[in-house]
């Protein structure tokens, strides 16, 4: 098939390159315009356009597919289909339906739910015990589209956003290549999404990053979980030299009691408002990720350290 790519961060990176893998012809990628990155601040290209150009694919980069010289660009392409995965812009109408069949979106949820920008991270932070990866048909709306094919994947209890987002990435990668040829013979079959159970997954914010430790212990774990490792979720460590920041990147439930935000043990078992949570990986500021054993042997955090 002769395809359009439009996607920006590493997670659509897999299904692009499944794509190639496959045989099909990309006769361009989209993806969002290169953005300031690392410690200098420098612009460097996405993921995908990185990929894409590293493979001779044509890149384009456009502020917005709502320009009308870059809707007539696509259209002029002559595109079979659209794949669409964690691309960051809204498609007008004039795109979605300028390819033959239509165009694709690869989502990282079990749609109706977790609509949107966070889906993994979300599904986490809620408890979800079970996710996974669908094809729909795009449609004006956010994420409202007919789903042709799903996959399910198991959100285990030490699950981050990291790992469920690789696994995630890896299923969906099989998804769209094993759903492409569907579609092209007419096979595929679209389910109109429920109408209930419908949640968004909003954007995830630095601002909500700090750890609350009058919280339950279940509520604060997903959290941790579901916000590594970005943004980050952190408290503050007292030291002889002032509080430090430090990132909790893995956690576990313990069910303890304890006074929040006071260790109940040498080796960050941390009080909450409902139980314990067990720090297993952190990170502390200007500094690389750590278990927490090796942490410690840096930094004694006694019983009865009181956390900000």
């Amino acid at each position: 098939m002769r395809l359009a790519f439009l996607g920006t961060p590493d997670f659509a990176v897999s299904a692009l390159a499944a794509i190639v893998a496959a045989g099909h012809e990309v006769a361009c990628a989209y993806s969002q315009p290169p953005a300031p990155r690392g410690r200098g601040h420098e612009l460097k290209p996405s993921p995908v356009h990185a990929f894409a150009e590293a493979h001779g694919i044509a890149v384009r980069t456009p502020a917005s597919m709502r320009d009308p010289a870059e809707i007539a660009a696509f259209r002029a392409l002559g595109l079979d289909a659209a794949v669409v995965v964690a691309f960051g812009q809204i498609l007008p109408r004039e795109v979605l339906e300028a390819p033959r069949l239509g165009s694709f979106n690869v989502h990282a949820s079990l749609l109706p739910r977790w609509r949107g920008a966070a889906p993994i991270q979300r599904a986490i932070m809620a408890g979800d015990t079970v996710t996974g990866v669908q094809v729909m048909r795009m449609a004006e709306g956010l994420d409202e589209g007919p789903v042709l094919a799903t996959a399910t994947v198991r959100i285990g209890p030490l699950d981050t956003a990291a790992t469920l987002h690789d696994r995630l990435a890896a299923a969906g990668a099989e998804l769209i290549v094993r759903t492409l040829p569907e579609i092209e013979a007419g096979r595929a079959v679209e389910r109109p999404q429920a109408t209930d159970g419908v949640t968004y997954a909003k954007k995830i914010s630095a601002k909500f990053a700090r750890l609350d430790w009058t919280k339950p212990g279940p509520v604060l774990d997903r959290k941790i979980r579901g916000m590594s490792p970005f943004p980050g979720a952190w408290f503050e460590l007292p030291t002889d030299k002032g509080p430090v920041r430090v990132k909790a990147l893995l956690s576990a439930f313990e069910d303890e009691a304890g006074e929040p935000g006071v260790t109940l043990d040498d080796r960050l078992l941390v009080g909450t408002g409902e139980g314990a949570v067990r720090l297993l990986r952190v990170q502390r500021e200007g500094r690389g990720p750590q278990e927490a054993e090796a942490f410690l042997r840096g930094t004694a955090v006694p019983a009865g350290t009181r956390l900000g």
